[in-house]
């Protein structure tokens, strides 16, 4: 089931992709195929209350955009929520990568037995083939790439004995704490939400997402830029980002370190209001085939560095301005998940609130996002030096810490206002 370019499925829909879509909820144990279901051939081609209610679930566990709506990355979803590991035979195709629960799977058992394929987001690309190979010449298989039944057979033999805690997790705190505690080299994709004819959300006071988000990234980068960091924009005033697709393909592109997407949000009611902040993960379980493979779920698919920048720079945030804490979740997001370096997006603000909105409108609450978000990506690299108390530190106070650490003073305090 290979989703069109746009396609959006909703209540009142009818027609053979309504039953494809009813079909996989099935699959994936959202809707109940018997039961009270009217299973005469109009109700299967129906979009109900009941296949409404099951794409919100589904949607909810999966780290999706709970709208009830089936659009692209919901349909995506649901065609690979399908499978188990052992369900099909995977392998690379540069271009046109497989997707889905048993790519996650793999990638997991990949990760377990001290292999590299990358973030674990059930695609199938470079890395998680190269991860392939590598498994496969290590147990004296022929190293085509190709996950077929030889290869399953090598994975049964190969059950992990020791449980408990996450592989990538631990690769990730490494990364970070052999890479240094400096900014300084370091290079940064900012990504300002929506551009050229998207403006996003349009509120009070004049405010538009697209070009908020673009004012708050200069900001931002001029502050990084300071501390040596090398800024990279995914769009400018004159030019487009495309698709969240072709965002995440540049930042991968340019081998960034990390990944900011800046949003703002607006509500229908005009009455929501706050801060949150998104990274790469979900808790779901997939499918569970006749080899006994779980889904992503099972392998802790979600970015640890994504997640601990996400909560630093959303508490650093919320103590600078005022704005309410709405909290840090975990999603699946084209842009989150197809990054291979660790992505977040913060959504500062309801432009249509008219609190927001007056915050917002100030260069001053601009200003402390940005010196915020500085704040946040040096205490995410000082790793366990980070002793720091949110909201009071600045810009300055990072420098003298930086200098201190390395002189190789172990009494440096980071919590000084200066």
């Amino acid at each position: 089931m290979t989703p069109p370019s746009a396609i959006a499925i909703r209540r009142g829909d009818r027609g053979s992709a309504v039953a494809a879509v009813r079909e996989r909820l099935v699959i994936v144990g959202e809707l109940d195929a018997d039961g009270s279901d009217d299973v005469s051939e109009d109700a299967v081609l129906e979009f109900d209350d009941r296949v409404e209610r099951a794409v919100k679930s589904f949607q909810q566990r999966r780290g999706l955009l709970v709208d009830g709506v089936v659009g692209t990355a919901t349909y995506a979803a649901l065609d690979g929520a399908r499978y188990a590991l052992g369900d099909r035979v995977l392998r690379h195709q540069p271009g046109h990568f497989l997707e889905g629960d048993d790519v996650a799977t793999l990638q997991g058992r990949l990760v377990e037995l001290g292999f590299r394929p990358g973030k674990v987001d059930g695609i199938h690309g470079p890395l998680t083939d190269e991860a392939v190979r590598a498994f496969q010449a290590d147990v004296g298989l022929v190293g085509d790439g190709t996950v077929g039944p030889e290869t399953m057979r090598a994975f049964q033999a190969l059950r992990r004995s020791v449980r408990g805690g996450s592989a990538n997790a631990l690769r990730e705190r490494e990364h970070i704490r052999r890479s240094g505690h400096s900014l300084s080299g370091r290079t940064i994709v900012i990504d300002p939400g929506h551009g050229g004819d998207d403006r996003g959300a349009e509120g009070l006071k004049g405010l538009v997402e697209a070009d908020l988000s673009l004012e708050l990234a200069r900001r931002i980068e001029g502050r990084l830029s300071a501390h040596g960091v090398n800024v990279v924009f995914t769009r400018t005033n004159a030019t487009t980002a495309g698709t969240d697709d072709d965002r995440a393909d540049f930042a991968n592109g340019v081998e960034a370190d990390l990944v900011l997407s800046l949003h703002s949000d607006h509500s229908p009611s005009g009455s929501a209001h706050g801060v949150a902040t998104y990274f790469y993960g979900h808790d779901a379980r997939g499918a569970t085939g006749a080899n006994g493979s779980g889904g992503t779920g099972a392998h802790g698919a979600r970015s640890l560095i994504g997640e601990r920048f996400a909560d630093v720079l959303l508490r650093e945030v919320v103590a600078r301005t005022g704005l309410t804490d709405c909290r840090t979740h975990a999603r699946t997001w084209t842009l989150l998940r197809r990054t291979r370096m660790p992505a977040v997006q913060l959504d500062v603000g309801y432009l249509d609130h008219e609190g927001d909105a007056g915050l917002l409108s100030r260069p001053e609450t601009l200003d402390r996002v940005a010196e915020a978000t500085v704040v946040a990506l040096q205490r995410l690299y000082l790793g366990e030096n980070d002793t720091a108390q949110t909201g009071v530190l600045h810009l300055g106070d990072l420098r003298r810490h930086l200098e201190a650490l390395r002189s190789g003073s172990t009494g440096a305090e980071v919590g000084a206002t200066g």
